[in-house]
């Protein structure tokens, strides 16, 4: 084979560890223009995708490179030209900076929305056959990676993804496999890490085990009410360690600590079930959990049937209580501790069935009214 017939990207690119990554950059002081490119193909060969294209003349053909040339269409009918640091069709426009600012103070966030601004520009004055992308990257090389998305694709709105508080990347933070993970994804499928079709997955794998569970306890001869009220109880106990309403455990989920327990010895499991939800009814201190709970009031917990599990239909509720339960249920309000907690406007209206855990997704604009 010739090197002619080697495509562009049929050869692998050699990967770097995280720690040489990290040690390769955290001392980088050069100019953005002197590093940036740099910086970006290295980040692609941490994460293991392809780097950039070698760009052509025509900027159609220019679907993932440094240097995207773009045309801005002014109100008084000129035009003027600009440059996406690097571009990649239908999934980001990079922009690229070097701040001499501490990344504590406020100069610095300032300056990354600044550059946060010019990205959206940029996304917006993209042709609109090829539509804008549904994430922003703003980068100030060697240092920090910030996300910000819009799923609708419509440039509108670009906000921070996945949430304020966790949609800046230091440079050492690239040590954790799963931020790692989320930025693989976004260069290879982003739509992949849209909420709602995320939401709507995990949704139907819950709904998957919880149907196997109660296909078993409704055979046995319990009445479905009695199995619909004993699944709302569990749904309701993930949702509530999720939330912080329920306590950890050596770093771990209590309610899923515990059923990883009882899992081992299945004969606990109807005694410090009930213990635990007539603890969740009264609040207090926990004698199955060994922390002080609040009162969660609402009547869900006040005749806490329990039904006899054994190993594999445990096993059933372990692999749905790692699913994250905070998005699937929005009417609940973080209490104060000193509060009761309402499942009254938490939990579904009526008996909630496996089955019923297919929901509707929202219309995008009331997503944004919920945001």
């Amino acid at each position: 084979m010739t090197l002619a017939t080697v495509g562009p990207r049929a050869c692998a690119m050699p990967s770097i560890s995280p720690a040489a990554f990290i040690a390769r950059w955290q001392h980088a002081d050069g100019s953005e223009l002197a590093n940036y490119q740099l910086f970006v193909t290295d980040l692609c060969q941490l994460l293991g995708v392809p780097a950039p294209d070698p760009a052509r003349e025509d900027t159609r053909d220019n679907a993932y490179v440094f240097e995207r040339r773009v045309t801005f269409h002014h109100g008084d009918g000129s035009t003027s030209t600009g440059r996406i640091d690097c571009y990649k069709r239908s999934a980001y426009v990079l922009e690229a900076k070097k701040i001499r600012l501490r990344a504590t103070t406020r100069g610095f966030d300032d300056a990354m929305q600044r550059a946060r601004g010019q990205a959206e520009g940029y996304a917006r004055a993209l042709p609109p056959d090829e539509g804008r992308p549904p994430f922003l990257l703003v980068i100030d090389v060697g240092r920090v990676i910030e996300i910000y998305a819009d799923f609708t694709r419509s440039g509108a709105t670009y906000t921070p993804f996945p949430d304020p508080r966790s949609h800046r990347i230091r440079l050492a933070d690239l040590a954790d496999a799963a931020l790692r993970v989320r930025l693989k994804t976004l260069w290879s499928d982003p739509l992949a890490l849209d909420p709602t079709r995320v939401s709507a997955r995990v949704t139907r794998e819950i709904a998957g085990h919880l149907a196997k569970i109660a296909k078993t306890l409704e055979g046995p001869g319990h009445h479905p009410e009695l199995v619909a009220g004993f699944l709302t109880r569990c749904l309701f106990s993930m949702f509530a360690e999720d939330v912080g309403l329920l306590p950890q455990q050596d770093g771990k989920r209590a309610f899923t600590a515990l059923l990883e327990t009882l899992q081992k010895n299945p004969q606990q499991f109807v005694p410090l079930l009930t213990a635990l939800w007539r603890e969740m009814d009264s609040g207090g201190f926990s004698l199955v959990l060994r922390a002080t709970l609040p009162r969660f009031n609402g009547k869900l917990f006040k005749q806490p049937e329990v039904i006899a599990l054994d190993r594999d239909q445990i096993g059933l509720l372990i692999e749905a209580a790692y699913a994250d339960w905070t998005g699937r249920t929005r009417h609940l309000r973080h209490p104060a501790r000193t509060r009761p907690v309402d499942q009254r406007a938490a939990r579904p209206r009526r008996p909630l069935h496996a089955a019923r855990l297919r929901r509707t997704p929202r219309p995008a604009h009331r997503r944004r009214a919920l945001a």
